[in-house]
């Protein structure tokens, strides 16, 4: 697996960042974040303990559908699901197509780095 490259920025600095790399003005370079988040607060509730645990479990166990991984888990269906569409979105895992429509959970990162300023700039 691989390394996810994770930065906190403020909304505006993440917008500003995106399109001047639309524009062509800013070419990221190897090893910047890739994922960001608004502050640590957001990076830490989704990887609570409670997630890096079922991010372990999916890993380790490697379900071949939701309705698995809900009774290796433990966590309700609904709150499963949301949870991983979360995670999802950030890039921590994909939810693959598998047999007979089932959804599979992957996940695609063993380590994290973040990347975030410790001073203000202004």
């Amino acid at each position: 697996m691989t390394t996810l490259h994770v930065g906190i920025a403020s909304y505006d600095d993440m917008k500003a960042r995106t399109m001047a790399i639309a524009r062509g003005e800013l070419k990221p370079k190897k090893g910047e974040p890739t994922v960001w988040f608004t502050s640590v607060e957001s990076f830490a509730k989704i990887l609570s303990q409670r997630n890096q645990a079922l991010l372990d479990l999916i890993a380790k166990r490697k379900p071949e559908s939701l309705a698995e991984l809900e009774e290796l888990s433990g966590r309700a269906k609904s709150n499963l699901s949301r949870t991983l569409r979360t995670m999802e979105r950030y890039g921590l895992i994909e939810l693959a197509d598998g047999e007979h429509g089932r959804i599979v959970p992957r996940v695609r990162y063993d380590r994290i780095t973040l990347d975030m300023p410790v001073l203000s700039h202004s």
